[in-house]
């Protein structure tokens, strides 16, 4: 639940309408899934992950160099959204996840997937906006399954020319990996510069290999 409720947002909420409020540095999100209002949100504080600034543990090196996982891009973005919204206490309501699937059908969406087999074991998915990225929510029902996508995403997001991966909420589980929480003014600087840009989310072909995903920068031994 947010801390700070804004005022609600004036229906009918368009994808149109989403993709500029995102342009402006805020997003939208319910009380709940029972919860039919929509409120805009706009953080004093905002939750970002550098993309040279990913934190791989011993552990999770572990974890994506035994390729227990398979990873894949777009291939199942309803079920990742399903899956994030699948817990006792949600922002996800049916007319959010009505947005967001409207904004994947046009191309502005996405999701990440993490497969144990043929089961969804996680996933994350987020909006794109020329080179940021918007991360909305993630999920896991395996161990490390969000961490694994979320390693894959941002050298994923590297190597498709992304600046900015912002994840709203600085939580301990996103600082752990390497978030950092800045200001609204340094935000919205940063949003300024990274939209401005072109990078393409699909435009590089195959995702990383375990290999590359382990070797992003700031690797940990502990």
């Amino acid at each position: 639940m947010c801390p700070h409720r804004p005022l609600e947002a004036e229906p009918p909420i368009t994808p149109e309408l989403l993709l500029h409020a995102y342009r402006m540095g805020i997003f939208p999100m319910s009380e709940s899934r029972e919860d039919m209002e929509i409120f805009w949100v706009d953080p004093q504080r905002r939750g970002v992950l550098p993309l040279d600034g990913f934190h791989i543990s011993r552990s999770l090196r572990k974890r994506i160099l035994s390729q227990r996982f398979t990873v894949s891009v777009d291939q199942a973005f309803g079920a990742v959204l399903d899956g994030c919204a699948d817990r006792d206490e949600t922002w996800i309501n049916p007319a959010i996840s009505a947005l967001y699937i409207a904004l994947h059908t046009q191309g502005h969406a996405h999701s990440l997937e993490v497969w144990d087999g043929e089961e969804l074991a996680g996933g994350v998915y987020g909006v794109t906006i020329g080179g940021a990225f918007f991360g909305e929510s993630m999920f896991s029902r395996r161990t490390d399954a969000s961490k694994v996508a979320l390693a894959y995403l941002v050298q994923h997001l590297c190597r498709s020319g992304f600046q900015l991966f912002d994840t709203q909420f600085l939580t301990s589980h996103l600082k752990s990996l390497g978030a950092e929480e800045i200001s609204r003014h340094a935000y919205h600087k940063k949003l300024h510069e990274a939209v401005a840009i072109k990078a393409e989310f699909l435009k590089t072909g195959a995702l990383p290999s375990a290999q590359e995903v382990v070797m992003q920068r700031k690797s940990q031994t502990s």
